[in-house]
């Protein structure tokens, strides 16, 4: 056996699913590419429409910037009132974001990651929740299968390993809770 063939074999574990047919995922890639990625489109309804169209169910009202990164729509849900601005959602297991969240410019989701303890270097996935309310900062790191809850603050360049409380804000790398976060009226 080849070498090349050898390394495909150790590192196809064939257990990933993509979520949609070969031709949706390079459909969806040259869309991304074209109006996303490049900003080509600054209207936000059209880039949700475009998003609605490949498979991701967003609710009413919701802002998406151009720049964004979505690495499969189809795995993405939005509630109403949400915003998206120019963030990077890898989004290799399904990541919903509840109603009135921001994800902040530069902010990262990462559904996915290799286990560095199997000698194959297996990849991981885990879900992401944002509940209702939740602001990601700008820079900030959502980890694989982070929930954070209800109205939950990651702030700027914090990376967060580790569920959020609801109503907290949070600093730091790893992220550590620092206050409760109060609503106004």
């Amino acid at each position: 056996m080849s070498e090349k063939v050898q390394l495909k074999k150790k590192f196809d574990t064939g257990k990933f699913d993509h979520g949609a047919s070969v031709l949706k995922q390079v459909l969806w890639y040259f869309c991304s590419a074209l109006f996303f990625r490049s900003g080509l489109i600054p209207f936000s309804i059209i880039l949700v429409w475009m998003l609605r169209l490949f498979g991701a169910k967003i609710g009413r009202d919701v802002r998406v910037k151009p720049y964004v990164h979505i690495k499969f729509p189809w795995k993405l849900s939005l509630g109403d009132h949400s915003w998206l601005a120019e963030c990077f959602i890898e989004n290799l297991d399904h990541v919903h974001i509840g109603a009135n969240c921001c994800v902040s410019q530069g902010a990262m989701l990462m559904t996915g990651n290799h286990d560095y303890k199997s000698k194959n270097f297996d990849l991981l996935t885990k879900p992401i929740i944002l509940e209702d309310g939740v602001w990601i900062g700008a820079r900030a790191i959502v980890c694989p299968g982070v929930t954070c809850k209800s109205h939950a603050v990651l702030s700027m360049a914090a990376v967060a390993h580790h569920d959020l409380e609801a109503y907290s804000i949070y600093q730091g790398a790893p992220a550590v809770k620092v206050k409760e976060r109060v609503v106004g009226g």
